[in-house]
């Protein structure tokens, strides 16, 4: 029987048709940080800015297809865009089913990368939903069902990640980190890693709101978690896919981090700033969790930087959430007495870098005091500090609702 690490080279030669291996590149910003050698996979830097082209393409080459061939798929960025590209690559027929929720523009860039050869289905609100009318339109056609991750032949193609790391970097790297949504790539460059560099360890990162891996290795076997946050939608998946976790069930549950949202808002930001790098949210999970793993210092360290389909209209959003981890933005209700002047008097307690960004003023005429939802935005977290302690010396009554997730989720 033909080893794992020969099919994927075999899948890595017939890749070359498509693109050149991503870029390997040492950050000198973040080596210099964590007093390691770290390296970035750049696999935004795919024709379609992700991994997923790899997979589509392996599992159609296998199949065989052609002008007479039908696949179809259910998704609503990457795993589409990859499908679509290898589609047009072969010349066969691709369905993309979308959630009815996806915005125009990855609508548009699946199409253009499509180019003629595949149909946008747009169907259901939520992903379940499009999933399952995927696959029924599948089963009716007789096509085949290009599943993003569950797949024997999409992992043979996301593990040619690690065989091209490995032939770049020379010598093979104390640590990989891996992001995993449903862990199709995870499984595949582990298990490339078993066979030609046993010595290399493997750590993971998952959104804190869509940890399917930690739960299912918690548990013992893949659980359906019962709310996601799909903040990080390339990442955010309700459960580990069966056949990677065949794989990935051997590792213990605390090599798997997870990310706050807003600390990944932070990273991307921090990429963007400083390295000119654009990282979807799913892409800069791997940067993102360096700071979770323990004893870095002197190690050479890969990060699989996974996509960079970002569309930069939620800019400000991520800008907003970077600003509320880091500490620099809060939200507070203040109770404001109905007074002449109280305004005044509040405005001399903010500090000379404390800047109003929002001021929403209630005026109820039968009380004596009125709510006010305000904003402050400073340069250091101190800042803030220092105006609680102002407005509890003041006898101003507020509530911090920066981080209570129904309230900000409501009035922010």
């Amino acid at each position: 029987m033909e080893n794992f690490a020969a099919s994927v080279r075999q899948a890595g030669v017939a890749l070359r048709d498509l693109f050149e291996p991503t870029p390997l590149q040492k950050n000198d910003h973040l080596s210099a940080k964590y007093g390691a050698e770290i390296w970035l996979k750049r696999e935004d830097l795919t024709p379609v800015r992700s991994y997923k082209l790899r997979g589509a393409f392996n599992a159609m080459r296998k199949i065989g297809a052609g002008s007479q061939g039908h696949f179809v798929c259910a998704s609503a960025g990457n795993h589409a865009q990859g499908m679509a590209y290898a589609c047009r690559h072969f010349g066969t027929r691709g369905t993309i089913f979308m959630p009815v929720t996806t915005p125009k523009q990855k609508i548009d860039k699946t199409r253009i990368f499509g180019n003629g050869v595949i149909e946008i289905v747009l169907t259901g609100d939520y992903f379940d939903q499009t999933l399952a009318a995927a696959q029924d339109f599948a089963r009716a056609q007789g096509a085949t069902f290009l599943s993003p991750f569950d797949d024997a032949d999409i992992i043979e193609g996301q593990a040619t990640v690690g065989l091209e790391l490995l032939d770049q970097i020379g010598a093979a790297p104390d640590l990989v980190v891996l992001p995993v949504g449903g862990g199709g790539l995870a499984a595949g460059v582990t298990r490339l890693l078993a066979e030609l560099a046993p010595g290399t360890r493997a750590e993971f990162a998952e959104p804190e709101g869509g940890a399917s891996l930690r739960e299912a290795l918690l548990a013992g076997a893949p659980v359906t978690l019962p709310v996601v946050d799909n903040f990080v939608d390339g990442a955010a998946v309700a459960r580990i896919g069966d056949l990677p976790f065949r794989t990935l069930a051997g590792f213990d549950a605390d090599r798997v981090h997870t990310a706050p949202e807003d600390r990944i808002c932070a990273t991307m930001l921090e990429m963007l700033n400083i390295e000119g790098i654009v990282l979807e949210p799913a892409g800069a999970l791997a940067v993102d969790v360096l700071r979770d793993i323990p004893d870095l210092a002197g190690k050479r360290v890969v990060c699989i930087c996974s996509g960079g389909n970002f569309d930069f209209e939620r800019l400000p959003e991520v800008k907003e959430r970077a600003q509320r981890f880091s500490g620099l933005k809060r939200y507070f209700i203040l109770r404001m007495p109905q007074r002449p002047g109280a305004l005044r008097d509040f405005l001399q307690l903010l500090g000379p870098q404390d800047d109003i960004a929002r001021f929403e003023y209630l005026k109820k005429s039968a009380r004596n005091f009125g709510s006010v939802l305000i904003g402050i935005e400073t340069t250091a977290p101190e800042n803030l500090d220092r105006l609680r302690e102002r407005l509890e010396t003041a006898g101003i009554g507020y509530r911090d609702i920066t981080h209570d997730p129904a309230l900000a989720e409501f009035l922010i």
